[in-house]
């Protein structure tokens, strides 16, 4: 079985219609699984079904063989998962590194390493540890986010449009510092608008259409099928 597996997920918001149906999203230790599509088809619902921030009326959420599918999203963070909302997902008034604090606060041991490998990972904030985030660039506070979800010491790192609003030289940044997250171990979950340069680093991608899974191959696969590219790649 894979580190995580989000298998016939069928949901949506409240007691709204089914915004993703029977949907199945799957990633294992060390990999990153990319999930793309167009607009509304659901990629961030299925992040958020996963994390538990909507009840499903069908499927199962199992991570690390433990079926968490009725479990509270704060629940699920003890159970390994760092999620990184695309929006409002740092403390605008907060330094730096109070920010970092905050991702600790599940822990009950020293964390002082893992804070010293999040300044190697983004040695800008280091220099801008004692600055209020909401200074900080958009490429910044992401890594802020980011950095603030790997305090907690994640098995799974889920990222909701990690590289949204940023330059294409900040989204080159970010994707080789996930390259490196995933190296250590942590499997990596992404939604993400660039759909190429996502799947360029992909294990795995999931392209949803109308909440669905409509292609499910390896990264490389999907950019050579010749209807994902002209559907969804551009050309």
């Amino acid at each position: 079985m894979s580190f995580l597996s989000a298998t016939g997920m069928t949901g949506g918001y409240g007691n709204g219609p089914d915004i993703i149906e029977d949907c199945d999203i799957i990633v294992d230790k060390g990999e990153i699984a990319v999930v793309v599509g167009p607009n509304g088809a659901g990629k961030s619902t299925a992040m958020k079904a996963i994390f538990g921030m909507l009840n499903l009326r069908k499927g199962a959420v199992v991570l690390d063989g433990l079926d968490i599918t009725r479990m509270a999203p704060q629940e699920r963070v003890r159970q390994g998962m760092g999620f990184v909302p695309q929006n409002r997902n740092v403390f605008v008034s907060m330094t730096v590194e109070e920010n970092l604090e905050m991702g600790a606060f599940i822990r009950d041991d020293e964390y002082g390493e893992t804070m010293e490998r999040v300044y190697e990972l983004f040695p800008v904030l280091r220099e801008k540890r004692n600055q209020p985030a909401g200074e900080l660039s958009g490429g910044q506070r992401q890594q802020v986010a980011v950095g603030r979800a790997l305090m907690t010491a994640p098995k799974l790192l889920m990222l909701d449009e990690p590289t949204a609003g940023v330059s294409p030289i900040v989204m080159d940044e970010l994707f080789d510092r996930i390259l490196e997250i995933a190296r250590t171990g942590i499997a990596i979950l992404m939604v993400e608008q660039n759909a190429r340069q996502a799947l360029e680093i992909a294990d795995h991608g999931f392209v949803l259409v109308q909440g669905q899974n409509r292609f499910t191959d390896t990264g490389e696969a999907l950019l050579a099928n010749e209807e994902v590219r002209r559907s969804f790649l551009g050309g």
